[in-house]
C-alpha cells in the first residue's frame, strides 16, 4: 500500500467507522484522556486503512452493537475493534506488520531460503502470533514433502521435461508464494 492509498484508506476509516460511531453518541472510553483517545483513533485509522468500504460499514455496525463502558455508551477500545476487523476482513499479508516482521526475521529468511515459507505464512496468517521454535521446527518438518516435490519438478524442468497441468499450476502457486514471502522480508528490512 503506497502513501496515497494509505491516506485515502485512513480518510475512509474516519468517514465510515469513527464519525458514524461518534454520531451515534458513543463517547471516548472513560479510562482514556482526550489525547489518548485521539491517538487511539489515529492508530485505528492507520491500521484499518486496508479495509474496503463495505467491510468498514459492517465493522461500524458491529462496534455500534457492542459499545464499551458500564452504561454501554462508550467507544469500544481499539483492541476490540481490531479483533472484529480481522474477522470481517483480515489484513492482506503486506498490510500485516506481524507477517512482514516474521519474514524480515532470521527465521523467516531461513524459511524462504529453505523453501518452507508458504507453510510459515499459512501458520502466521491463521494464528496471528509470532511463531516459537517448536512451531518453526514442526513447520519445517511438515514442509518436507512440498519441498521435495518442488525440487523434483525443478529437476524435471532442468532436464527439459514437460509438466502436467497439475504440477505446472502447483509449481506456479508455490513459487509465487515463496517470492511474496521473500519480498515481504526484504521490504521490511529496507523500509
Amino acid at each position: 500500500m503506497n502513501s496515497e492509498e494509505q491516506a485515502q484508506g485512513e480518510k475512509r476509516v474516519m468517514q465510515m467507522l469513527v464519525d458514524p460511531l461518534k454520531r451515534r453518541g458513543l463517547a471516548k472510553p472513560s479510562a482514556l484522556t482526550v489525547a489518548q483517545f485521539d491517538e487511539m483513533i489515529e492508530g485505528l485509522c492507520q491500521r484499518l486503512a486496508y479495509m474496503s468500504a463495505g467491510s468498514l460499514m459492517a465493522l461500524e455496525e458491529q462496534a455500534a452493537a457492542s459499545p464499551g463502558g458500564k452504561d454501554r455508551d462508550r467507544f469500544p477500545i481499539a483492541n476490540q475493534i481490531l479483533q472484529w476487523a480481522a474477522d470481517i476482513q483480515p489484513p492482506g499479508d503486506s498490510a500485516s506488520p506481524l507477517i512482514r516482521a516474521v519474514f524480515a526475521h532470521a527465521s523467516g529468511q531461513a524459511a524462504v531460503a529453505e523453501g518452507w515459507a508458504p507453510e510459515l505464512l499459512a501458520e502466521v496468517r491463521k494464528t496471528r502470533r509470532w511463531p516459537g521454535s517448536y512451531t518453526l521446527s514442526k513447520l519445517r518438518e511438515g514442509a518436507g514433502t512440498a519441498i521435495r516435490r518442488l525440487q523434483d519438478i525443478e529437476a524435471r524442468l532442468a532436464r527439459g521435461g514437460e509438466l502436467g497441468p497439475v504440477d505446472k499450476d502447483w509449481r506456479a502457486q508455490r513459487v509465487a508464494v515463496l517470492q511474496r514471502c521473500r519480498e515481504m522480508g526484504e521490504g521490511q528490512q529496507h523500509g
